[in-house]
């Protein structure tokens, strides 16, 4: 067999790689910001970085045999928190189910014999514990952690910080040279820098299975991101089942049984974030990216016309209809009912409208009300009713920058989703002077692929780097990574995703001083690894190895 092409299946396959020890110099050719990296970090493999920490030279082993994660007496969540009672058993096999990230040497005043951590205490320290509760906007996820022997304790308002004080121990964590599970002692106080810290994935462009998607919000926990955008239909698919509506799916998605999200499928993955502290917030996109929505519901879509007679094609919602707004208070009705969080987001993006214009009964529309030429004004007279619609529903909303831009009257509280140009200063600028509600995505679209570690460009992304008052700025509750489906499907969403969307976490959890490139490789590299050994396949920043490869294959 020809050497050169066997060289090419043992790379393809991850085994021909560097072997120079655990963590090589993976400093990229060219750039200088890496030259530095040393290949470890201060702060071990913390990610997103905890915003205050102290972490010394001594280390405890962790008791194999009786090492506990429990309640503090004092805590107000007892054993009937299931929320908390599950994310013990989960982290402590992470913790201590598998080996854990290694360490090259053990602390120096590292001492054998009795200085071993027994348990870890989780004190939740307010009556309300939200253990049944669903995570909001407004949920404090603060936490204060100290490790010291015999015993760590971890204490936090409610379970939201819990749970993110549970994966910041498991992170401190690690396997000393002898084997043993070890952590230093340490002292952390964290909390978010933004509130919003969301991860967008779209189901319609290809849909995705329902472990795919659990995958991915166990991967979000471990990076603390708090927000689940789901994009769950658009024009190619409808893959939402709806009870209301159930023809939508059934002539909308791909199969009307191997490709639809059912009321379980949904209710399972909306509890499944919820234990780890994640909102689920779902788009449903009018009156545009609605295609797949007029393959189950007549007269929804306007019909074209080529000249005086109709194409046969269809384009936007028909917004001079009276049974479209019929049809969107009955969808909309429903919606507020199955997905609990507080806000749905209604897009209104991308409005093409070429099929408006050509369309005679929708020309006479504008006559009458007197928009002239001007289709935004259309658009804005559709999308005006619909907000009107959805907060009778007593749910609040979130739209793309658009609806905006083209001034329609918006609710206080709306949030402004900005997503077009790279940096969109100038738009943040104008949104946040409007007074509204703003969250960042145009910086972090993650389908935009390019070679070489194009984590760093979103890791350096300031979210307030825009012109604008402090009271303008305190209106950016924070942000989402977006990977769009067009290229995108079970085969390689996860490690297209992942660790690029773990700078955007740390960028939006970790305080704003928090920029040293060659540190954030250092701790990401390891962090890398980490989720590699909890069966996640995240992609290699640079050459190098894990400790514990993928096995997944």
């Amino acid at each position: 067999m020809d050497s050169g092409w066997m060289r090419t299946v043992l790379v393809l396959l991850g085994v021909f790689g560097s072997c120079r020890g655990l963590q090589p110099d993976y400093t990229e050719q060219g750039d200088p910001e890496l030259q530095s990296a040393s290949g470890s970090s201060k702060y071990g493999s913390l990610w997103p970085l905890p915003q205050k920490v102290q972490i010394s030279d001594v280390s405890f082993r962790l008791s194999v045999s009786g090492f506990r994660i429990r309640d503090a007496k004092e805590s107000s969540a007892g054993p009937s928190c299931s929320l908390l009672q599950n994310a013990y058993r989960r982290y402590y096999e992470y913790i201590l189910g598998g080996a854990g990230v290694k360490k090259q040497k053990p602390g120096k005043n590292w001492r054998s014999g009795p200085s071993e951590l027994t348990e870890l205490q989780v004190w939740i320290t307010s009556p309300d514990s939200d253990c049944d509760a669903f995570p909001s906007v407004t949920s404090d996820e603060s936490y204060e952690l100290t490790v010291d022997q015999p015993v760590a304790v971890l204490k936090a308002p409610n379970v939201w910080g819990a749970l993110h004080g549970l994966e910041t121990f498991s992170q401190l964590v690690y396997e000393d040279e002898y084997g043993a599970k070890s952590i230093n002692s340490s002292v952390i106080s964290d909390f978010p820098r933004f509130a919003h810290r969301g991860i967008l994935l779209d189901t319609s462009r290809h849909f995705l299975p329902i472990k795919v998607i659990l995958a991915n919000l166990e991967t979000m926990a471990m990076n603390k991101f708090n927000v689940f955008h789901w994009h769950i239909v658009d024009d190619p698919s409808f893959p939402y089942l709806s009870r209301t509506f159930p023809q939508l799916s059934q002539q909308g998605a791909y199969h009307p049984y191997t490709h639809v999200y059912t009321p379980a499928d949904v209710k399972m993955v909306i509890e499944f974030a919820r234990l780890r502290g994640i909102r689920v917030i779902p788009e449903f996109d009018t009156p545009g990216h609605t295609q797949s929505w007029g393959k189950g519901q007549p007269d929804l879509l306007t019909p074209c016309y080529s000249g005086s007679t109709p194409s046969g094609t269809f384009g936007p919602v028909n917004p001079i209809l009276n049974t479209t707004y019929d049809f969107m208070k009955q969808f909309f009705t429903e919606v507020s009912t199955v997905f609990p969080d507080g806000y749905v987001h209604l897009g209104g993006d991308e409005v093409d409208f070429s099929c408006w214009k050509s369309n005679p009964d929708i020309k006479k529309f504008m006559d009458q009300q007197g928009f002239g030429q001007d289709y935004s004004k259309l658009e804005s007279f559709y999308i005006q009713k619909l907000l009107d619609i959805v907060t009778t529903t007593k749910k609040g909303y979130m739209i793309w920058q658009e609806v905006f831009d083209n001034g329609v009257k918006l609710k206080p509280d709306t949030v402004v989703h900005v997503w077009i140009g790279g940096g969109s200063n100038e738009e943040m600028g104008k949104v946040t002077a409007a007074g509204y509600t703003t969250i960042l995505s145009a910086p972090w679209y993650l389908d935009y692929i390019s070679t070489g570690q194009d984590w760093q460009k979103y890791y350096k992304v300031e979210p307030l780097s825009f012109n604008g008052t402090e009271a303008q700025k305190k209106l950016v509750i924070g942000g989402e990574a977006c990977l769009w489906g067009e290229y995108v499907d079970a085969t390689n969403l996860t490690p297209r995703l992942w660790p690029r969307a773990s700078a955007v976490a740390e960028r939006l959890w970790s305080s704003k001083d928090v920029k040293d490139i060659s540190d954030a490789y250092n701790r990401l590299t390891v962090h890398r690894c980490r989720m590699v050994q909890r069966g996640i396949p995240a992609e290699p920043l640079f050459y190098g190895f894990c400790p514990h490869e993928y096995k997944g294959i």
